[in-house]
């Protein structure tokens, strides 16, 4: 059973979890791993987290997520040509849109100590976060999962030995930030859904 299944398939109502962190003030355990940082910090954040065991599940919950926010027979932005498949099965527009309902893209990682997703210009051309969409689906694998940013970087420098990518920037608002909270300003926030696929 992997540590996803064991996170997430218990039997803890939304009420009681919400309860359980509202008595945590800090993280619990600072022992925990790399992915259990990661789903507590994104998930703070405000960011929807899907775990997928395997393609179909991904494919379920894509759709899943099209039918909850009626954007079926929309446009999407997606560079990513490995994504086209899904878009075309469910009939979604991505060539040259002009108003597209979200972002499909997969990442570069995933970043556990502030539990953010680190794209670059393969993922999201030269567009400033401000710039996408306000709805965004993310492909990623749990292989992706990385403890820091500084991490993140050094694995973006060893994937492109070459043809380094540029506009590498984390996106970690997903909700809109309290008025009152100063260390958001200047940040846009996303509507943003995490399809997480087990591949360890």
């Amino acid at each position: 059973m992997s540590l996803f299944r064991k996170l997430f398939g218990s039997s803890i109502s939304a009420s009681d979890e919400e309860k359980e962190s509202q008595n945590n003030n800090f993280f619990p355990d600072n022992n925990i791993s790399v992915d259990e940082r990661f789903i507590y910090n994104f998930k703070k954040n405000g960011g929807k987290f899907l775990y997928c065991e395997n393609a179909q599940e991904v494919k379920d919950q894509f759709e899943n997520i099209l039918e909850e926010n009626d954007w079926f027979e929309s446009e999407v932005l997606c560079y990513d040509s490995n994504l086209f498949g899904l878009l075309d099965e469910n009939k979604l527009n991505y060539t040259k849109p002009a108003n597209p309902k979200f972002l499909l893209s997969s990442c570069e990682n995933l970043i556990a100590e502030e539990g953010s997703i680190l794209f670059s210009s393969k993922q999201i051309k030269q567009h400033k976060p401000n710039e996408l969409p306000t709805n965004i689906v993310v492909l990623a694998t749990t292989s992706q999962i990385l403890a820091m940013k500084s991490d993140g970087l050094s694995a973006i420098k060893k994937k492109y030995e070459r043809d380094y990518p540029t506009n590498i920037t984390a996106i970690k608002y997903f909700e809109k930030a309290k008025e009152e909270d100063f260390t958001q300003y200047g940040s846009s926030a996303k509507n943003l859904y995490l399809l997480l696929l087990e591949d360890l």
